[in-house]
């Protein structure tokens, strides 16, 4: 997705090429440590790579109800999630943020409203 290469990964790790194989392939484990360092090369936080993970919400959290499902985590792990926040934050003008969160917010009332209309139709 960003187009780095194993190898240019590897020697930003330092590690070979097939090293890096076999982290992607899941033949060696990957520690902490190692985890962290990737993912500070890869500008993506660690969660991104347990695509598929339950995101379990232990206790509170500021933002978040008691229970509540965290959909901030999950959504930031997609492909997408990264891609739109990453745009997101290169724009520098308050006021066109503004108004893109404010146009997000809409679709997603949209969406939820739709949803809600199509389980009320159904017998």
């Amino acid at each position: 997705m960003l187009g780095l290469s194993q190898e240019k990964l590897g020697n930003a790790l330092g590690v070979t090429f097939q090293q890096v194989q076999k982290y992607e392939k899941g033949a060696n484990r990957i520690g902490a440590s190692r985890l962290q360092a990737i993912s500070k090369l890869l500008d993506a936080p660690p969660s991104y790579f347990f695509d598929g993970a339950p995101a379990a919400l232990v206790g509170a959290s500021p933002g978040f109800e008691e229970g509540a499902r965290p959909f901030v985590p999950d959504m930031v792990t997609t492909a997408e999630g990264l891609q739109l926040n990453r745009s997101f934050a290169k724009i520098r003008d308050p006021k066109v943020r503004r108004r893109i969160v404010d146009l997000v917010f809409q679709v997603a009332e949209s969406e939820a409203q739709w949803q809600s209309d199509q389980r009320e139709s159904t017998p």
